[in-house]
Formats: C-alpha cells, sequence, structure tokens
C-alpha cells in the first residue's frame, strides 16, 4: 500500500498516523489512537472538545473520500479516521480516567463491528465520505448513551450506599 502515504498528508490522516496500515485489526489500533486523543482533550471544557471534534469530524468527510477515491475502494479498512472521531464523540462529557477509556474503547469497538440498527445504514449513504464517517459517529453516539448510563447507574448505586466500588 505505498500510494504515497507520506507524499499526501490527506492520506497520513485518513491512516490514523500510521495506524491504520498495521496488518491486522487497523480499526483497532486506530481507536487506540482515538484513545490518546481523547486524553490529551478530555480535561478541556465541553465546548472547547467540541469545538474540536466537531470540525474534525467534517474534515474527516474529506479526507476519508479523498483516500479512498485515490485508493478506488468504497471503505478500505485502513481509513481509520473515522475510528478516531467516533471514539471522540464516544467519550463526549465522560470523565477522564483509565477506567472509563477502557469501557469506552471496548463499547465503541463492540458497536463498531456490530453495527446495530441504523448505524449499519449509514454505510449506505449516498456520500461516500459522509458513509464512512457516519456509521463510526453512530457507534460513538450509541457508546456515549452507554457510557452516561452507566455513570449514572453508579452514582445512584454510590448514593444508596450499595457500593464503594464506582
Amino acid at each position: 500500500m505505498q500510494f504515497a502515504l507520506w507524499k499526501y498528508p490527506v492520506h497520513f490522516l485518513a491512516c490514523g498516523f500510521g495506524t491504520g496500515l498495521i496488518p491486522f485489526l487497523p480499526g483497532t489500533f486506530g481507536s487506540l489512537c482515538g484513545v490518546l486523543f481523547y486524553w490529551f482533550m478530555a480535561p478541556l471544557r465541553p465546548a472547547v472538545y467540541l469545538g474540536i471534534v466537531v470540525p474534525l469530524a467534517v474534515a474527516g468527510i474529506f479526507i476519508c473520500e479523498l483516500t479512498a477515491q485515490d485508493y478506488g475502494a468504497i471503505d478500505p479498512g485502513f481509513i481509520v479516521w473515522d475510528e478516531i472521531v467516533g471514539f471522540l464523540v464516544a467519550m463526549y462529557l465522560v470523565q477522564r480516567n483509565w477506567r472509563w477509556a477502557l469501557a469506552g474503547f471496548l463499547v465503541f469497538r463492540a458497536f463498531d463491528v456490530w453495527k446495530p440498527y441504523p448505524i449499519h445504514l449509514f454505510e449506505e449513504g449516498p456520500h461516500l465520505g459522509l458513509s464512512i464517517m457516519a456509521d463510526d459517529i453512530g457507534a460513538g453516539v450509541y457508546t456515549a448513551i452507554i457510557l452516561h448510563l452507566l455513570c449514572r447507574a453508579g452514582r445512584w448505586l454510590v448514593n444508596r450506599g450499595r457500593t464503594k466500588f464506582l
């Protein structure tokens, strides 16, 4: 896959700074790149966090489409920018600690692979770049819902004195 990865910065970004070129589980390694982004972005104010994620998502539409077109594929596995952004969506307003990062990673990967309704429909969109990005953003939204529900349930249990684990 020597399609000028280093020559075109767009391809380098689409490949998640090279993580998408790992020959096995590129989406997983791309998501791990997202964990690194999240770790540094989590302390930011929510508006600033969103102010970074939204432009990354919009740029991703063009980044992923251009790279897929240049390679001649619809959604090649080495494009992992969508996993990075999807994970950042998943972790919006989630407390920064390794337990939540691990939970978010596992739940996000499960939704990204499983693609429950209607996420799998997003892949069939009419716009190549948007369809590449949309299913991972959908997985990120599902993950965020699960994580926030778990967080609320944990607070409720702690407030009831039922557990000191959380």
